[in-house]
């Protein structure tokens, strides 16, 4: 509840990190005159107590970020790491540079959805939907899949992908795209790290896009939005065959029935 109102606030997106004792941290960053200053407050979301503290960020604020983007490691086969990182000893080693878009390859949906993939037998056309800064989309290139169509409606997106593809060297073809107003895209793989509304969404509308997924695997769900997106995409033929969990995400792989 509370990152959704957040979201109202700051659309641009901001800093999640959970603290001990089961807590939650969201800051939003702003110029001076661009955010409220209220102070030391309280505010009660829901059932529970939220502090709220307005403070100014010491110089450098712009690029602390890059103390926590660390290289991480996939199933032992893949790292993704930073430019600033040395290159890692696993078969496939990707950099990243996530620029003002989302994805470092460090969040949980991310991996989840790495591991899903890992598992699968690299042959044919990907489609990456909603694909941040391009971390599938690149290591799905790095498997073999080819081609592989990475899509995003966020402009920021757009740039750090193809920089990153730049990066790696590897041949992705990008495109801007609207999830709730163009024609559903897809290919025999497709994986979509999405919010459980925006995959329902496309699922309702799967129907009309040119081809349909013979293997999905999706991400970005809390446990309890598993069921009904799995639902959602047995209407459409595909049905859950594997789950994977961490830190609270959950992602899905579904195969088609035929």
């Amino acid at each position: 509840m509370v990152l959704a109102e957040l979201l109202e606030l700051a659309p641009g997106g901001l800093e999640e990190k959970a603290l001990e004792g089961g807590l939650v941290e969201y800051a939003i960053y702003g110029a001076p005159g661009e955010l409220p200053t209220v102070g030391r407050i309280h505010a009660v979301a829901g059932d529970g107590l939220v502090e709220v503290i307005t403070e100014e960020v010491a110089e450098g604020w712009e690029t602390r970020w890059r103390e926590f983007h660390r290289p991480v490691k996939v199933a032992g086969t893949v790292t993704i790491r930073p430019p600033w990182a040395p290159p890692s000893d696993t078969p496939i080693d990707v950099v990243i540079d996530p620029g003002q878009a989302f994805g470092t390859g460090a969040h949980p949906t991310t991996r989840l959805c790495l591991e899903l993939l890992l598992e699968l037998e690299a042959s044919g056309p990907l489609v990456d939907l909603g694909c941040g800064s391009g971390v599938v989309a690149i290591v799905a290139a790095r498997l073999g899949y080819d081609p592989v169509l990475a899509l995003d409606n966020d402009p920021a997106a757009i740039q750090a992908a193809r920089e990153n593809a730049r990066l790696n060297d590897v041949e992705i073809q990008i495109r801007r795209h609207d999830l709730r107003m163009d024609r559903p895209q897809a290919a025999e793989t497709t994986v979509a790290n999405l919010l459980a509304p925006l995959l329902l969404s496309w699922a309702a509308r799967l129907g009309d896009a040119p081809e349909l997924p013979r293997r999905l695997v999706v991400g970005g769900l809390l446990p309890s939005e598993a069921p009904r997106v799995a639902e959602a995409f047995a209407g459409q033929g595909l049905r859950e065959v594997d789950q994977r969990r961490s830190a609270d995400w959950v992602a899905l792989r579904l195969a088609s029935d035929t």
